[in-house]
């Protein structure tokens, strides 16, 4: 008896037990074919009891949604770059053929891609490679390699591929389109097709696509040039529209001052700004680019680089011109590199652009380490632009 009875308390539990397990069951029921649990609605609980939650909301760096592109030329040491400071390299250049072909001017540029590639990662920079540029690796200007190319759908298709297939097989982060320049309405249609069907192999596989643009203002009278064509239809598959901010010297004749002034960019960042307005499109595409080279007042020397000019004299960095090698020299100091990037963030422009890596200073003076400042401070400000959708 005394057995029996030291079982008995056992055994209710047992049947507490599974006996919860089975009315747990019949409240909750299983999910139902469409995938919903069958769940049972509480109507007269009070509203605290069912109310979520708050979650606080995401804390954003407003510094992360601005871009730092640097073009890089295919030759240059990918040692003296500070990737850390970039958020995009633009390798230059890949070289089109007119039947739709692309060709890397030796092996060492391609040795050198992916020695950028590989030390763009640990900063988390983006690598892509530009198609084009204004000089062929066969001679002469790209422009009608380029043409060919996009005006036959065959080619344009094969261009496309063979750049898709690049950007795969190299582990790059995209493709930057350097049509210079179309010049016709034909040209401006046939690369648009080329950007959309290029965006529609890139897009799917996670990797970017951007363009190089004329600025479309004359340096010398700050006037709209016409010649130059674009569709603005292309606009909408390019991730960034890079604006070639600078070689003003050679509009209405020579005038080396007029290089990259700040007058010249006012009026880019103006001019962009509206056309992408009133074509619906985010300001936030266009990015502002800023010369890293000086141009002499006397034509038949040659331009140096940034890096010359301070190195001669670090003191040199707050001005725009410099006497050298018996002429003046016109470029951007680094007080009108901060005015022209507070300029385009301000106008609600996405970043800035550097042509090229290769001719900045290292150390305190780099212009890149300049600019990636001034776009980190303009986060504590407030934008005086904004771009109005309109309905």
């Amino acid at each position: 008896m005394m057995k029996k009875r030291n079982l008995l308390p056992a055994l209710v539990i047992v049947i507490i037990f599974f006996g919860g397990i089975f009315t747990g069951v019949l409240i909750t029921g299983n999910k139902s074919e469409s995938g919903q649990s069958n769940t049972i609605k509480i109507d007269n609980a009070p509203k605290s009891a069912i109310k979520p939650k708050e979650k606080a909301l995401p804390q954003i760096d407003k510094t992360k949604s601005k871009v730092l592109i640097s073009y890089v030329q295919d030759y240059r040491d990918p040692n003296m770059i500070d990737y850390s400071k970039l958020t995009h390299v633009i390798f230059s250049f890949a070289h089109p053929t007119k039947d739709g072909g692309m060709l890397l001017n030796g092996d060492q540029p391609l040795k050198n891609l992916r020695t950028i590639v590989m030390k763009a990662k640990k900063t988390n920079t983006k690598v892509e490679i530009a198609v084009g540029g204004w000089f062929h690796m066969y001679g002469g200007e790209s422009y009608p390699y380029f043409q060919a190319a996009i005006s036959n759908p065959t080619s344009r298709t094969k261009l496309v591929n063979e750049l898709t297939s690049f950007a795969v097989r190299e582990k790059l982060d995209g493709i930057d389109i350097d049509f210079e320049h179309p010049r016709s309405n034909a040209d401006a249609q046939n690369l648009a097709a080329f950007a959309k069907e290029l965006s529609q192999q890139l897009h799917p596989k996670k990797k970017e696509l951007s363009v190089a643009v004329y600025p479309k203002i004359n340096a010398n009278t700050l006037k709209e040039i016409g010649a130059v064509k674009y569709d603005p239809s292309m606009f909408q598959y390019v991730d960034h529209v890079n604006i070639m901010a600078y070689d003003g010297q050679w509009d209405d004749g020579y005038h080396a001052e007029n290089l990259s002034t700040y007058p010249y960019a006012e009026k880019i960042v103006e001019y962009w700004g509206n056309y992408f307005d009133q074509q619906k499109l985010s300001r936030d595409k266009l990015v502002l680019g800023v010369p890293l080279y000086a141009q002499p007042a006397d034509p038949k020397i040659k331009q140096v680089s940034y890096s010359t000019i301070v190195n001669q004299n670090p003191a040199n960095a707050a001005n725009d011109t410099v006497k050298m090698n018996g002429t003046t020299y016109y470029y951007n100091g680094d007080t009108t590199m901060k005015k022209k990037t507070k300029l385009a963030l301000e106008h609600g422009f996405g970043g800035m652009m550097l042509w090229e890596a290769g001719h900045d200073a290292q150390g305190p003076k780099s212009i890149t380490s300049i600019l990636f400042g001034a776009i980190k401070d303009s986060s504590k400000e407030p934008l005086k632009y904004y771009t109005v959708k309109k309905n």
